[in-house]
């Protein structure tokens, strides 16, 4: 029969091992019976000049030089730590737009989006993005309309991903589209994975909204949170690292944000607290230790503060049989703008 599902890989310097591989792996076990790798269901090609290596280090030696665009049905570039930087090479531009020309859609896996946007080829399109890069695209890319509560958006000839484990289900969401269930269940099984996530599946829900926050200062601060969640560092210590005093500290927070930053923190680390009760059967216990609790008691009085209920009360009205079908989300934006 041929190959169903052809993919260009272009990795960029720094790229994210983890997206990467997730996606080709869900390729690979797919391709072929028994996990022997032949590129026979599916096939790919991994594009480039010269080695190229990735944020952990390791080293990756491309199978082709670019290739004709038109010689797959995806290109799919992996990005990583570069996001930041506000130029890119000409060639890839240059390749990105010749892809576009020839119909051939845009992947954008983990940080790739903002290399996929850099080109101008993301206006108009909704773009995904991890949530620990949300702020920095954006900043970058003011006029695309950016979504950090899913883990990957199919948008006809833009697919942007969050990156990490979703990249995985990005793959087998294409597999099945263009090879069926089957070899969608063939690579499940290889993987031990219990399915695949639909694209709707919703990242983790901490991260704190900076858009309208003007103060760099409250904004490093915010993200170093996001960072600590499990273990979380004190005030005195989170305004050492952003050149200020505690007291300016929370000066500042209160002027921005209305909160100071120990009960903004502690308002973090229970929206994710509800996120886990929502989204895994983590115990209550577990659940408190993650979010940077002592015990599950020090959680449990800090939650019915918030949100007027225990855990587990909150944990039993989100499951779908108990007919309440508002969305976490929804309930986390609305009691944090409550307190």
């Amino acid at each position: 029969m041929g190959q169903q599902l052809r993919v260009g890989f272009v990795l960029l310097e720094s790229f994210t091992l983890n997206a990467f591989s997730g996606f080709i792996e869900a390729m690979r076990l797919s391709a072929d019976k028994g996990g022997r790798s032949r590129q026979i269901a599916c096939g790919w090609e991994i594009m480039g000049g010269k080695d190229v290596t990735a944020s952990c280090g390791l080293k990756i030696t491309p199978t082709s030089e670019l290739a004709d665009p038109g010689l797959f049905d995806y290109i799919a570039v992996c990005g990583g730590n570069g996001y930041l930087e506000r130029q890119q090479p000409r060639w890839l531009d240059d390749y990105l737009h010749r892809a576009a020309d020839a119909g051939t859609p845009l992947i954008g896996l983990c940080t790739g989006t903002f290399n996929i946007a850099r080109a101008g080829l993301m206006e108009g399109y909704v773009a995904c993005v991890h949530w620990n890069v949300f702020e920095a695209f954006k900043e970058q890319f003011p006029h695309i309309r950016a979504v950090p509560d899913r883990i990957f958006v199919h948008a006809g000839d833009r697919i942007s991903c969050a990156g990490s484990a979703g990249a995985c289900d990005l793959a087998l969401h294409l597999i099945t589209q263009h090879c069926g269930h089957e070899k969608a269940q063939q690579s499940i099984r290889h993987m031990m994975l219990q399915g695949v996530r639909p694209s709707t599946h919703p990242q983790a829900h901490f991260y704190g909204e900076m858009q309208n926050v003007r103060d760099s200062a409250v904004r490093r601060v915010v993200h170093l949170m996001e960072q600590s969640l499990n273990e979380p560092p004190q005030v005195p210590e989170l305004a050492r690292q952003a050149g200020i005093s505690p007291r300016q500290l929370d000066r500042r927070f209160i002027a921005e944000l209305n909160q100071t930053p120990s009960r903004y923190f502690r308002d973090m680390r229970l929206r994710y607290g509800a996120w886990l009760l929502t989204h895994t059967t983590d115990k209550i216990a577990q659940i408190a230790v993650d979010t940077g609790f002592a015990d599950a008691a020090h959680f449990s009085r800090a939650f019915r503060a918030l949100y007027s209920t225990t855990p587990q009360g909150y944990r039993t009205a989100m499951q779908p049989e108990s007919g309440n079908h508002t969305a976490p989300s929804a309930d986390i934006t609305k009691a944090a703008r409550a307190h």
